[in-house]
């Protein structure tokens, strides 16, 4: 066998074939193909091979001395939105055929049966057989052609099982399978593994899908579920085992974990803020400013100060209640007069320790010595001395 090629004299070989039948004079013998009965429409599974099955037969021949064994055979296959394809040619006594493509039987031979090897979903549809046949000289004398239709099959591919939810007590699952290439399309059925073997059916069961629920699960529904997936030349299963917890599923658990985290994070961070607020408060009153400006001096007055030894005042008797207005005094106003008593005292002078001449203390403000303002119930009060800086001392 070697491999047909392509050529536009193919198409053209093709169509005057064809139109040979027109040629043929009805005084000539006659060649009719034959087709076993029942099996113009064939099966087969694919990888195997099958044979499709033709031959023909010669009526009216003038003479038993006259040869008819020139023949030309031809193999198209037409399939639905594809052109014609033409797989194997007998011409001349030379055979070319696509891969995978032969005759039964050697020719020349009445019977021009196909066989194709190594079958693929692809190889399906319609088979035409034309053949030709010449006399000695090469003149067409008659010509016929059959169809047959070939469907390979395909065996379901091995299915995947799968488990749609969360299987906990009290809750709704399904089961899930399905076969990737299957030619018819698979049926598929669901059943319990032993010990506890169980069958299912609809309305459960869909055995188009391949899906099965399962409702109000409970413990006792633990198990391995199997699916087999099935057509009319091949079957295959896969499983799936089903663990019905009573506790909460994972993402429950994973939940809480990731809640009490956050919730944690949140606590620990309000903890340091308010740490932060208080220490931000608190650091402004601790903290020394170098460059603040001390107090002014209270104006003491200078005959009112009884000043110790060590340059501290004592004690500070205030006369400014008791000054006289300044001023014209205000018409109708009474102005009182001092007594005899309240006139002005010198006060008592203070004596240095320090070697420096002593100043004479001038008299206090309004002319009112001490033992008056006691006697008018004035009340010494102590104030705390201040240095030449102007803080306290």
């Amino acid at each position: 066998m070697v491999s047909l090629p392509r050529s536009p004299a193919t198409n053209l070989l093709r169509f005057l074939f064809l139109g040979l039948s027109t040629l043929a004079s009805p005084s000539q013998a006659q060649l009719e193909l034959h087709v076993p009965a029942g099996l113009t429409k064939l099966k087969a599974v694919e990888g195997a091979e099958v044979v499709l099955p033709v031959w023909y037969t010669l009526q009216g021949q003038v003479s038993s001395g006259q040869t008819w064994e020139l023949l030309t055979v031809m193999w198209f296959l037409e399939q639905e939105g594809k052109d014609l394809n033409q797989v194997l040619a007998y011409i001349g006594r030379t055979t070319t055929s696509k891969p995978r493509v032969s005759l039964v039987y050697s020719m020349p031979s009445h019977n021009v049966s196909l066989r194709l090897q190594g079958l693929r979903e692809k190889d399906s549809g319609s088979y035409r057989c034309s053949v030709n046949v010449q006399d000695h000289q090469g003149i067409n004398r008659s010509h016929s052609s059959k169809t047959l239709e070939l469907s390979v099959l395909v065996p379901p591919a091995p299915p995947s099982c799968r488990l749609l939810g969360v299987a906990r007590v009290g809750t709704n699952v399904t089961l899930s399978c399905q076969s990737p290439r299957s030619k018819p399309a698979a049926q598929y059925q669901w059943e319990r593994a032993p010990p506890s073997a169980q069958v299912f059916f609809a309305p459960v069961l869909d055995a188009i899908r391949g899906s099965l629920s399962l409702t109000n699960l409970s413990t006792s529904m633990s198990g391995v579920y199997i699916c087999k997936a099935h057509n009319e030349v091949g079957s295959a299963q896969c499983n799936v085992t089903l663990e019905v917890s009573t506790g909460p599923g994972p993402a429950v658990v994973a939940g809480a974990v990731v809640g009490t985290l956050v919730g944690l994070g949140l606590l620990a961070g309000l903890v340091l803020l308010y740490h932060r607020r208080s220490k931000a408060l608190e650091e402004p009153a601790n903290d020394i400013k170098e460059d603040a400006i001390a107090p002014p001096t209270l104006p003491w007055p200078k005959g009112s100060d009884t000043i110790s030894k060590n340059g501290t005042l004592s004690s500070v008797t205030s006369a400014r209640a008791l000054r006289q207005p300044q001023g014209p005094p205000r018409p109708g106003a009474l102005t009182p007069t001092p007594s005899l008593s309240s006139q002005v005292r010198p006060s008592p002078r203070l004596l240095r320790t320090d070697g420096a001449h002593p100043q004479p203390t001038s008299p206090s403000p309004g002319g009112v010595s001490s033992s008056t303002l006691s006697r008018m119930g004035a009340v010494p009060v102590m104030v705390p001395a201040q240095s030449q800086a102007g803080s306290l001392v």
